[in-house]
């Protein structure tokens, strides 16, 4: 009987102490994509030492807003680096959209850094280079290892929380003491 393993998509993986990979350490993962081909989530609280306006002067964008072009730049994973994507509330008019889940969306299309350089972009972001991927049986493998915990998540966790408290904030909804957490895994 093969085992069916229930959606990730719109949830976060909250890395336990197991993870070693310093790219991965104290990360929390905002899934956006999972089935049985594979996985793909963006790491939501790691800033670079980028902010947006960086971002905004490598692709000739002129912004005016202090606010705005101080934003952080977060690193969404190991995965091609020079990819970037916005995650952000609402929906809006841009080329390459997708809605994760009822009110937040992913967008890789410059047009949404053009409109967030205007002030007309969404209210809520995180503007993210790389990604983090698994391929087919990978996470569902490092689950079983306990390398990983699943929580739910909302704008508020992705878009309101401090980056260094986006981890805690999200285990915290687990209910029970990490350390209790067995470094192994078996199957009954």
């Amino acid at each position: 009987m093969e085992q069916q393993t229930a959606s990730l998509v719109d949830r976060c993986l909250i890395a336990t102490p197991a993870i070693k990979d310093p790219i991965f350490a104290s990360s929390l993962v905002y899934m956006c994509e999972h089935s049985e081909k594979g996985s793909m989530g963006l790491v939501v609280n790691h800033e670079t030492s980028q902010v947006l306006d960086d971002v905004f002067r490598q692709l000739d964008i002129h912004c005016e807003d202090e606010a705005i072009k101080n934003q952080p730049v977060y690193v969404g994973g190991p995965v091609q680096l020079e990819q970037g994507f916005v995650l952000h509330s609402h929906a809006g008019p841009w080329q390459s959209s997708i809605e994760v889940s009822t009110g937040i969306h992913l967008t890789s299309s410059l047009d949404i850094l053009q409109a967030l350089a205007r002030g007309q972009g969404p209210q809520d972001f995180l503007v993210i280079l790389g990604f983090s991927g698994w391929a087919s049986g990978q996470l569902e493998a490092e689950l079983q290892q306990n390398s990983w915990l699943t929580a739910d998540c909302d704008a508020d966790l992705l878009f309101h929380q401090k980056p260094e408290d986006k981890w805690q904030v999200a285990f915290d909804t687990l209910g029970f003491d990490i350390n209790m957490l067995s470094p192994v895994s078996g199957n009954a």
